[in-house]
């Protein structure tokens, strides 16, 4: 409807996986499955202001991208008060978080299926193709901790709003609690029925209220309370 779309933001040349958006600076950013992730100020006349991979050397493999205009992605410049970020390029602060791999030795078992940033610490949780959730350090780029969190492919994650809790989803079946500090799992559910090996697609905690929902491959989408 003309009356409703605000704009159309056209670039990526397959599909998009991901968006995520910065009220701060008031940018979105997508990645997508063309191997590039875009950073984007919508009101400007040239709206995509950086490419990340855009030279394809590197191998993109995350699916999806939550928060990540928050931990120091500008193009200009790197995380406030942390100028060591300053004079990196685009590829080069997305590998200091741990989001952009390297080209040799890419598994495809390692993918990358969500990126999510915690909403307080300057901390990049990565969830993976071989069942691992990975933690990294934003301001170093290093990995701070590694676990084997499910079953089968860890597919989707949320952090909850005060920082407490990560919620994690799988092909297994299951959402996953976890504590942040002790890195346990405190609760779990069997959410969703498998359909051609895919179950949970993602996960999602309110903004407010004590509520999580979960969507599936089983077309069905779930709150619990």
């Amino acid at each position: 409807e003309p009356n409703v779309l605000a704009g159309t933001l056209i670039a990526h040349t397959d599909a998009v996986w991901g968006l995520a958006y910065s009220g701060v600076k008031n940018h979105l950013l997508s990645c997508s499955a063309d191997g590039t992730i875009r950073l984007w100020n919508p009101p400007e006349k040239i709206p995509c202001i950086c490419t990340y991979n855009g030279e394809k050397d590197l191998a993109w493999s995350a699916l999806s991208v939550s928060g990540a205009p928050d931990v120091g992605l500008s193009p200009e410049q790197g995380r406030e008060g942390d100028p060591r970020l300053g004079h990196l390029s685009c590829e080069d602060r997305l590998k200091r978080v741990g989001v952009v791999q390297s080209g040799e030795g890419v598994q495809s078992n390692n993918h990358i299926n969500k990126v999510v940033s915690h909403p307080t610490l300057p901390v990049t949780i990565t969830a993976h193709e071989d069942r691992h959730i990975k933690f990294f350090d934003n301001k170093t780029g290093k990995m701070i901790h590694s676990m084997v969190a499910h079953l089968d492919a860890v597919t989707s994650l949320a952090v909850d709003p005060n920082g407490i809790y990560l919620m994690s989803g799988s092909h297994d079946c299951s959402i996953r609690l976890w504590n942040l500090d002790s890195k346990t799992c405190v609760q779990e559910i069997t959410a969703h029925r498998k359909k051609l090996d895919e179950s949970i697609y993602d996960v999602a905690f309110h903004p407010s209220k004590a509520y999580i929902a979960s969507a599936g491959a089983d077309a069905l989408a779930k709150v619990f309370v």
